[in-house]
């Protein structure tokens, strides 16, 4: 009696399509735009946001039944099809090398250079030596000093902060197996949801740095938190969905969900950020450990290596050698129509990410702190950031030597999809570059005696 009511369940399984697109154009289209088998009769399901985004427009098709494959080997093709996992394993200890190289190298600094510095400069106080101050104490009165354009830093970390928490979220619940793959779309509706949601993170981070820089013209820091950065992206993909209109793809946002999306973004987020601004701004400001004095220092002559450029190119040379194996299979998931499903892998290289920005940014901070150089806010933000430029020439180099996509239309929304994220990166990284440094310039400036 089991067996017959299974049997009929199995009779009445609908079988749906999705889009059809190629190796030689991004651009999807619906099945039923060319002269396949359709079915009128059916009912077309609903799709998520994030299949809606995606362009996974979803077709009800005849069932057709294929006796030389049994139930149990139904998935045998697709997994056959995925890379093998010695790959991620192999990218997984390559990034647990750079960590434990960097670990090594900041512990050094930390518990013996840093450790002799701060022993030698708390003595020369105790005995009150006449000698001139040395090294990064010498900068103590400045290295607290507000950068240049601290609005437009306040509101990026205020993005950034935004941005971090929405990623770490969403793979997290990934990672637990509640956005699997074969749930088209959940994966993005997840990170739209949240990043609807955490407008008040954003808000309270950006005015309260803000305030921390010395910064008074707070509605235009609000302003900028909420439309700034939403509005780039916003204006980015609109242009693309208008592309696709044009080329009568089934990417296509319609017009509803667009308004849809405009209304998640004016009437849920930017109030929440204004929410999140208020109580930043109601805060008090940031202590410092030291105070600033009130004639800037002069920084002296820089040699090569400590001068802005060349450390925030090769700040971001090891963030993205822990990422760039794991960044080919999620480029070929978005381009190569390649099933994505190892999130324990990703959630994992996300934390060896997190941990490589924020080491390599302190080593630099630190050398530069020693060469009388104190203006580490923008530098920390940029050299981690730097890591998305990396990304945006590994891009590049995919399209040219992965990719067969041939003409104007197709090319321009696989840069123009591309530069979304290498903004959405960018802002990441930073971030966590910013805070890194942040902590370790506080840390060590509260431990030395200053006068």
């Amino acid at each position: 009696m089991c067996l017959k009511a299974i049997l009929s369940l199995y009779s009445t399984i609908e079988l749906f399509v999705n889009r059809l697109d190629s190796v030689e154009s991004v651009l999807p289209y619906e099945y039923t735009v060319f002269d396949f088998c359709s079915e009128n009769t059916m009912k077309r399901p609903s799709e998520n946001l994030g299949q809606v985004l995606f362009g996974e427009r979803i077709e009800p098709s005849p069932y057709k039944e294929d006796k030389n494959i049994r139930w149990a080997s139904r998935w045998d093709y697709i997994l056959e099809s995925m890379p093998h996992t010695n790959i991620q394993w192999f990218s997984i200890m390559n990034s647990l090398v750079i960590v434990l190289f960097l670990s090594g190298m900041v512990a050094m600094i930390m518990l013996r250079t840093l450790h002799k510095d701060i022993a030698r400069y708390n003595q020369m106080d105790s005995v009150e030596d006449a000698q001139e101050e040395f090294g990064w104490k010498l900068v103590h009165g400045d290295v607290f000093r507000p950068p240049r354009k601290g609005m437009l830093l306040s509101v990026f970390l205020g993005s950034g902060t935004q941005i971090f928490i929405m990623t770490f979220v969403t793979l997290f619940f990934a990672c637990l197996g509640f956005l699997s793959p074969a749930n088209r779309g959940a994966l993005m509706t997840c990170a739209v949801v949240l990043w609807v949601l955490l407008g008040t993170p954003a808000g309270y981070v950006a005015a309260r740095l803000y305030k921390s820089f010395g910064g008074e013209k707070w509605k235009t820091n609000v302003l900028l938190t909420a439309l700034l950065c939403p509005g780039v992206v916003f204006a980015d993909f609109f242009v693309m969905n208008l592309i696709l209109w044009g080329e009568g793809s089934s990417a296509a946002m319609p017009f509803g969900t667009l308004v849809a999306i405009l209304a998640l973004w004016f009437c849920i987020s930017v109030p929440l950020t204004f929410i999140g601004a208020y109580f930043g701004f109601k805060k008090a400001g940031i202590e410092h450990p030291v105070r600033t004095n009130q004639i800037p220092r002069q920084i002296p002559e820089q040699s090569f290596y400590t001068k802005p450029f060349p450390g925030i190119i090769m700040g971001g040379i090891l963030p993205f050698g822990c990422i760039f194996i794991q960044l080919f299979f999620i480029l070929n998931s978005i381009w190569s129509h390649q099933m994505y499903y190892m999130f324990g892998f990703l959630f994992l290289v996300f934390i060896i990410l997190v941990i490589t920005c924020s080491e390599a940014t302190i080593l630099l901070c630190y050398f530069h702190l020693c060469a009388e150089d104190y203006h580490w806010q923008w530098r920390s933000f940029l050299t981690s950031g730097f890591t998305a430029v990396y990304f945006l020439v590994y891009a590049i180099h995919y399209f040219f030597s992965k990719l067969q996509i041939t003409g104007l239309a197709s090319t321009i929304l696989y840069f123009g999809y591309t530069m979304i994220m290498a903004l959405i990166f960018f802002l990441f990284t930073g971030t966590i570059g910013f805070f890194a440094c942040f902590w370790f310039v506080t840390k060590i400036y509260s431990v030395v005696k200053v006068d």
